[in-house]
């Protein structure tokens, strides 16, 4: 490990202590800018065409232009990884508009600015992927699609932090948000699937959700289970009736859930079908099954 963590911003690296971004960085003043969480596990960085793929997806959505090719940021990822003697790790690779003035025309942000960060991340307390997490439906209601585009994974948060909030007030550590129609999206930071009868059911992409990178992972790996999987638009009383309930992200990776609004789900712990593909996707994760596309 290095004596002090080392953050890679926009060609240099600096001491953790000294990763600064500008007051005027649009990033900062605006959310102007898009991201990636990435793990790395065994020190390779898992899932990792699809995760620079939809970073520059993002970033063509927005219109902002990343100064860097895909490759390089590749090469930036795994060199940071050894640089912190990192193996199993979480990535956090920015972009933002850049430096401006006090105004929020991207035209004022002559070049974007990007950094990675490799570091370490605990979502959830390690028991509750074993006895399940409690979780609340939130009030506040996702973003329209065409307010903020879901499918652009962009520094502005402010949406899931007011979810979020709402589940610390709660006393939960995670909140299902339904879209401005009452169908269910996403959680603040996870994409959430329901079992009944045998059958996995997740929220389309119309729903106004982010397509997330572990989402498509579990899918493919129901596809190779041969469990059914659908995506369905699912709303409230889907979640209450449900056998089972999980949640999937980078982070969090797999994670069962086993209450909603303080009503048990199925059986109120972890269902057959939940603990089956927490494990085929860390099984993935680890190199130890193939997994086709």
């Amino acid at each position: 490990m290095a004596a002090e963590e080392q953050v890679w911003i926009d060609g240099r690296l600096v001491n953790k202590g000294d990763a600064m971004v500008s007051v005027f960085d649009h990033g900062l003043l605006y959310g102007d800018g898009v991201f990636e969480g990435i793990r790395a596990y065994g020190g390779k960085v898992f899932e990792e065409q699809a995760h620079l793929d939809r970073f520059y997806e993002s970033a063509r959505s927005i219109r902002l232009d990343v100064p860097y090719a895909a490759d390089e940021l590749s090469r930036v990822m795994s060199d940071l990884l050894v640089t912190n003697g990192l193996n199993d790790a979480y990535i956090r690779l920015v972009a933002t508009r850049g430096v401006g003035d006090l105004g929020l025309d991207p035209r004022k942000c002559p070049r974007a600015s990007v950094f990675c960060i490799a570091s370490t991340i605990t979502l959830y307390p390690e028991e509750l992927y074993e006895k399940g997490l409690d979780v609340v439906v939130a009030s506040h209601c996702k973003n329209h699609p065409n307010a903020t585009p879901p499918r652009v994974k962009s520094l502005n948060y402010l949406n899931s932090v007011l979810g979020k909030i709402e589940a610390n007030d709660a006393g939960v550590l995670e909140a299902i948000m339904l879209n401005h129609l009452g169908h269910v999206a996403e959680c603040t930071a996870d994409n959430v699937f329901l079992v009944k009868n045998g059958v996995v059911s997740t929220p389309p992409a119309e729903a106004g959700i982010l397509e997330g990178i572990t989402r498509d992972v579990v899918m493919r790996l129901c596809r190779q289970e041969g469990i059914e999987c659908r995506e369905r638009n699912l709303v409230r009383h889907d979640l209450y009736v449900a056998d089972e309930c999980f949640l999937t992200g980078t982070a969090a990776e797999v994670i069962p859930v086993v209450k909603i609004d303080g009503r048990p789900i199925g059986a109120g712990t972890p269902g057959e079908v939940s603990r089956r593909l927490k494990q085929a996707f860390h099984a993935y994760a680890r190199g130890e099954r193939d997994l086709p596309r």
